[in-house]
Order: C-alpha cells, then sequence, then structure tokens
C-alpha cells in the first residue's frame, strides 16, 4: 500500500505526539498480539470533550491470544500511566459487524455508557443500522463525565485506515447518518 494513502494518520501523529499520545504494543514470542492507543482528550482522534479526560483511542487482542486477560493488562498499563487523569473516556458499539469496540467488551473492561448515537454507515452495509456509545470509566470520585460532538462523529474519522467509521480521502460529506436517539444523559 502507497504511503500517501496513510497521509491522515502521518497528519494526526505529527500533532499529537508531542501532545500525550501513546501506543503501546503487547508482543509475545515476536508478533505484536495486542495494542492499545490513547490521548488527552483535546487532540484524541474522536470528538469526545472532557478536561483531565483521556480517550481510549483503539484497544484489540488477537482471537487467538484471548483469555489471558491481555486487554485488562492493556487498560491497566493506560491507567498507571494516565494516574493523574481525572477519568478516560471511549466508544463501543452494538449491533455493528466490526470485532472492535463491542460494548460488551467495553464493559467487562470496567467502562460505562453515558450516551449514545444510532447510526448507519452510507458505504458499507447500508442498511444496517448501529449504535455507537459515549464510555465512561472515572478515575476520580468527582470526576466529572465528558461530552461528545455527535455532529463531528458523524464525519467519520481519518486517523485510522482500519477504523469501522473511517472516511477515505475521496468521501464528501459525512460518512455515518444519524438516526433516532437511544439513550440520554
Amino acid at each position: 500500500m502507497p504511503f500517501r494513502k496513510y497521509k491522515y494518520r502521518q497528519e494526526y501523529l505529527e500533532k499529537v505526539i508531542q501532545k500525550g499520545f501513546h501506543k503501546k504494543l503487547l508482543i509475545s514470542k515476536r508478533e505484536v498480539i495486542g495494542q492499545i492507543e490513547y490521548a488527552p482528550a483535546e487532540v484524541s482522534g474522536y470528538p469526545i470533550i472532557g478536561d483531565d479526560v483521556i480517550v481510549m483511542n483503539c484497544i484489540w487482542v488477537l482471537r487467538k491470544a484471548k483469555g489471558h486477560n491481555f486487554g485488562k493488562m492493556l487498560l491497566k498499563n493506560m491507567k498507571e500511566s494516565e494516574k493523574d487523569a481525572d477519568g478516560f473516556a471511549t466508544i463501543a458499539l452494538e449491533n455493528h459487524w466490526s470485532p472492535w469496540f463491542i460494548k460488551w467488551q467495553m464493559e467487562k473492561l470496567g467502562f460505562k455508557p453515558l450516551d449514545s448515537i444510532k447510526v448507519t454507515h452510507k458505504t458499507k452495509r447500508k442498511e444496517q443500522t448501529f449504535i455507537i456509545y459515549l464510555m465512561w470509566m472515572p478515575n476520580k470520585e468527582n470526576a466529572k463525565p465528558p461530552t461528545w460532538d455527535k455532529q463531528k462523529l458523524l464525519e467519520g474519522e481519518t486517523f485510522c485506515m482500519a477504523h469501522p467509521f473511517y472516511r477515505p480521502q475521496s468521501w464528501k460529506g459525512n460518512i455515518l447518518e444519524a438516526k433516532k436517539e437511544v439513550l440520554e444523559s
């Protein structure tokens, strides 16, 4: 794949690396079997808003490595490295076809839903409605939960080509279309 296709990723990394972005790989037997990526809300790949909030952009563990609590280990490492954060936020998906960000998995890691939006994807499985949740895990007793910009979320994202909301360079307009609201905070 030509490097130019990673232009948005490169631009994102150049903007955020010096502002608290982290990407950590889980390696076993010389093979990457998992990873976690996170940043302060103000430079996160998601339109999540909050003071002293760390946003988890991505977490995954290969299926062949499941059953060893590697996801919890990656999350614990993030929490330890960002122990002064008020809390941690991310997204979760329900009824989406990808194996990433599944709501029950995010809940198993300790996140709780704050808000949601029901959407369809404009280019993939257009007839399938799915739900995106704003997820939250406070780190301090009186932590103020984050909010999110749903309109910006509908645009899709450009920080990772493998992401379920990836918006190609050639796409004009929003990649997601809002349906009826599900859960309000």
